[in-house]
Parts: structure tokens; sequence; C-alpha cells
């Protein structure tokens, strides 16, 4: 159990501040009943690997040691289930599935003494859940035993009928359990957070939809946060207080994600920047339903088509690249100013969309669409909830951050997306002809898999879809192998091989006809020629004319 916790990878808890993203769709929401959530697992000490764990019976004195998700630390142990599920990633053999961003909070509010993490609390849930609301009380009920130990935290908790959002904080050292807050997500509607929390008045007495810690109001009354009447409530307000940067580079991924699916909350623009008080909701109706494919285009996200746009400008170079040096911040002359961050960013380890379908048996009807590195330039590979093995491509262990490897899935892509981002604006549109082309192949396969699998035991049925997720896993980072080889012959030394019909013009020497040089784009010719106007090639004259 040690490796489920400590191979996860070792996550900073400033980037953790600024990490992460999750957008959630109800099942009446989407174009065939499924429910949605995505993640993005994002960090600079991340290393992307998709991670297994069977389902197992335990002895009634079992214990479970607990390492920090973030750090690696042993923090203690608790008493282990009785049984436990079996996990792929972030879902279970039931179709549950969770995820998180992290929101902070007050900070005098985190235990730690505490022996249970919020990525402890996420794998304990997965592997002991067979519902979102179990999940739910699985966590609740784990913290208020052993107590929370992060900082405030929002969560996504899925099955393939109800759709959830929990958010957490805790009560400060030795000081058992936390304050929290559960809402159901309406089935015709979406919702999103990105590490900030945005749940803030909710219906005390809608037992079926709205779940809370009984003393969340108490507690904020205790300590000062809160005086009002209870109806204007608010959790985030209390726990979690807005300021410039939970606007700017938190809720403008909730806010894109929104007007994507409404139009209408384009007017939210001022908000994120800090101009109006008004506050997105929680969750809007999209005006068209949305498909698994949708949520992964969503995913992608780098504010194209407004004016936050992280391709464009002085920081994207002359090729429109949507790298940005970390940090976030920086300061000129004692003025902090923030870089834009988009939901598609270059520190992501894994990032997912969990499909959960009911219709389906449990071990075919939940699909993790998963993939590593930047999610712009990869690729969503389907890994049923039933599978009992993972890839080696994505297997824990094989290659680290500090350790290359040649058949590690998360080197592969990152080897591609480095190298693009030095002329993005070419080489994206290579990589998005290879990641439609295998994504629209997977969507046309899924269909036929699910009715192959339907037709044998449950037994045969989960060999079968291992064996499929698992070739599909290793021929796309093999693809990707061969399109990183592509686009360093391409595009060698900042010049263009010339193509016809898909190959390099040559000839019978190997050697091309000649290349292109496509050069700068003249806006950033402009800005060269203004900073050094000696640039400038002078005229015969005016060397005949020298002194």
């Amino acid at each position: 159990m040690r490796k489920l916790f400590l191979l996860i990878g070792l996550i900073s808890a400033y980037f953790n501040s600024i990490a992460c993203t999750n957008f959630l769709v109800g099942k009446a929401a989407t174009v065939d009943g499924s429910t949605l959530i995505s993640y993005a697992a994002d960090s600079y000490f991340m290393f992307g690997s998709l991670y297994y764990s069977p389902a197992a019976v335990y002895p009634d004195n079992a214990m479970l040691d607990i390492y920090e998700w973030d750090t690696g630390e042993y923090l203690g142990k608790i008493k282990q289930a009785e049984r436990t599920y079996s996990v792929v990633g972030n879902m279970n053999e039931f179709q549950v599935s969770i995820g998180e961003t992290t929101f902070g909070g007050r900070p005098e509010l985190v235990d730690s003494t505490a022996i249970l993490d919020y990525g402890s609390l996420i794998y304990i849930a997965l592997q002991r859940s067979r519902s979102a609301r179990e999940a739910i009380k699985v966590m609740t009920d784990l913290v208020a035993q052993y107590g929370y130990r992060s900082e405030g935290e929002s969560f996504s908790i899925a099955d393939p009928n109800e759709v959830w959002i929990m958010e957490m904080v805790g009560k400060g050292n030795r000081n058992k359990g936390a304050v929290w807050v559960a809402q159901r997500i309406p089935d015709d509607c979406v919702s999103a957070h990105a590490n900030q929390a945005r749940i803030t008045t909710f219906p005390f007495d809608d037992k079926n939809n709205c779940l809370y810690a009984e003393d969340v109001i108490a507690f904020a009354r205790e300590k000062g946060y809160f005086k009002g009447k209870n109806k204007d409530f608010s959790f985030s307000d209390t726990y979690a207080p807005l300021d410039y940067l939970g606007l700017r580079i938190c809720e403008a991924r909730v806010w894109t994600f929104f007007r994507k699916v409404d139009p209408s909350m384009d007017s939210y623009i001022s908000y994120i920047k800090g101009e109006t008080v008004q506050r997105m909701p929680l969750w809007i109706k999209p005006n068209r339903k949305i498909s698994a494919q949708d949520v992964k285009e969503f995913m992608r996200d780098q504010y194209e088509g407004t004016e936050l746009d992280i391709t464009k400008g002085i920081g994207a170079g002359p090729f429109n690249s949507k790298l940005r040096c970390s940090p976030l911040t920086f300061y000129v002359d004692s003025v902090e100013y923030v870089h834009e961050r988009p939901v598609a960013t270059q520190q992501t380890g894994f990032s997912f969309v969990a499909q959960m379908r009911n219709w389906l048996p449990d071990y075919i009807g939940g699909i993790l669409w998963f993939g590593v590195d930047d999610a712009a330039s990869s690729i969503y590979v389907p890994m049923y909830c039933g599978i009992n093995s993972v890839p080696e491509c994505y297997r824990a262990g094989n290659g680290s951050l500090v350790e290359y490897s040649p058949t590690s899935a998360f080197w592969i892509y990152n080897q591609v997306a480095n190298f693009a981002y030095s002329k993005y604006s070419f080489m994206i549109q290579d990589i998005k002809k290879v990641q439609s082309k295998w994504e629209q192949d997977f969507n046309s396969l899924v269909p036929t898999i699910d009715k192959v699998a339907l037709g044998m035991p449950e037994a045969s049925a989960k060999s079968f879809l291992t064996s499929f997720s698992n070739y599909q896993a290793e021929a796309s980072t093999a693809a990707w192998k061969k399109l990183g080889e592509y686009l360093l012959v391409k595009y060698m030394d900042g010049n263009v091989k010339m193509e016809k019909d898909g190959k390099f013009l040559q000839n019978d020497k190997g050697i091309p006809p000649g290349i292109i040089r496509p050069g700068y784009p003249e806006d950033f010719l402009r800005m060269m020629v203004k900073e050094n106007p000696g640039l400038r090639v002078k005229t015969a004259e005016e060397l005949q004319n020298r002194k």
C-alpha cells in the first residue's frame, strides 16, 4: 500500500495552490446520458503515471500505513477496511471517480497533527465506495476520526448517476475533523473548480442534494469568521475569501469553460479582472449537450479567442508559444504581476476525463480517458475501469523526473511538447492532426469494444478490455515517438522541410531540393527593429559617405 501513495508523485504546497482544474457534467447535460468529470494534476514535481490497486480482503486487525501525497512523509496508521475495491487511476470498479483542486483557505486551519491528507482521502475513498454519496461519507467519517491534514480542498465526486462537488477545510492543530459542504450538481447542469472555493450559500434543508458538517457555521462563529444570519452564510467567503489571484488565475479557468457552453458567461470577464463583484454561479445549464470529446477539448483550453489568450502577446514570442517561465507571478519595480494561467499548462503530470455510463455493467461502463503531460499536445486514451493491469508506458517506476525512459509515455509526450514550444504556431498544427486522428479512432472503436465485451463472460471481458486499453496506450505512445522524430526532421534548425502527399521531398541522395525559411512574423520584426534600429542595412551611398 505504501506505493499507492508514494508513487503518485511529490507535489509542492506552493504549486498545489495554483494547480489543477476540474470540470463536472451531469448526466442530462451530456449527449449520451454519461456523467463526466475531468481533472488535470498540475505540478512541476509530478511524474505522470497511471496507478492500479487490485481489490483485496483483509483480516480484522489489519492497519493501513498513510503517506502524504504531496511529500511522501509517513503520517501514521488507520484501520484497514475489511475489503477494498479495485482502482484504476482515479476511478474504481463501480465507476466512482474523484478529482480535486486545492484552494488553500485560512492557513491557521491546517492541522499538521492529523493523519489524513487530501490525496489519501481520495484513494482510500475510491477503494471503499460504491457510489458518490458513499465516497462523501467515507471521506468525512475518516477525517472526523483521524483528522484532516491538508489545506482547503475542492473535490469532484461522481458515479454513473450523480455528480457532486465537496469543499473541505480543517479545523486547526489538534482539532480533529473538518468543516465541509457537498452539493449535488443538477443533472442538466455543469460546474467547475480551479483552486478557488466556489460554494457560497447553500440549502440547509435539501438533504437529498446538499450535505454538510453539522458545525460548518457554528465553527465559523466560534473562530470569529462569521457573525451574520445562517441564511447568509457563504462557505467560500468565510473559509477561503477571494483575492485577485483567486480571480485571475483560478476563477478564470472556470469562466473559460462556462463561456464555451453558455456564451452569456462572457460577461463575467469583468469579474475575472477584479472590476466587478458579482460571482459566477456554482453551476450553469449549457446551451447544448456535451460529449466526452468536448470535455477533452475544454481541457486543452488556453483562453484562445479571449483577451487572456496565452498564445498571444510579447510573452508568447514570435511563434505564439503558450510556454511561460515560472514562477507564475513576478515583480517589476516592486510591483507584482501575473502570467495568465490556462487550463492546459506545461507542468501537467497527468490529466483525465472520467466517463461513467449507467446503462452498461460497471466494468464496461467506466472509461478513464487518460493522458500525460500538457493536455494541449497530448491525447486521451480509453482505459476501462474493469482492466486488471496498466500498460508499461504508464506504469509508475518506468522512469522518473530525473531518469529518462524511452518506454515512458510521460517522457515521450514531454519530448514532443518541449520541442514544439520553440516554434509552437507551426508545430501545434502537426500535433493536432495526429491528436485528432487518434481520438477519432478511439471514439469510433469504443462502441464496438463495448458490444464485444457485453457478449463475453465478465472475467473474459475484463481480460479483453485490459488487452484493448493496454494496446491502445502502447500504440499511441509509439505513434507519439514517431511524431517527435517527424517534427525534428521537419523543423530542424528553425527551417521547414518541404512535403508532398505526406512525404518529405528529396532526391535519390536523400537531399531536399530546398527548404522553407519562414522567418519571423512581421509584428515581431517591427518590435526587433524598434528595439535595435541599428539592424538596418546601410545603403551603398551611406557606406561611400563614411568618415
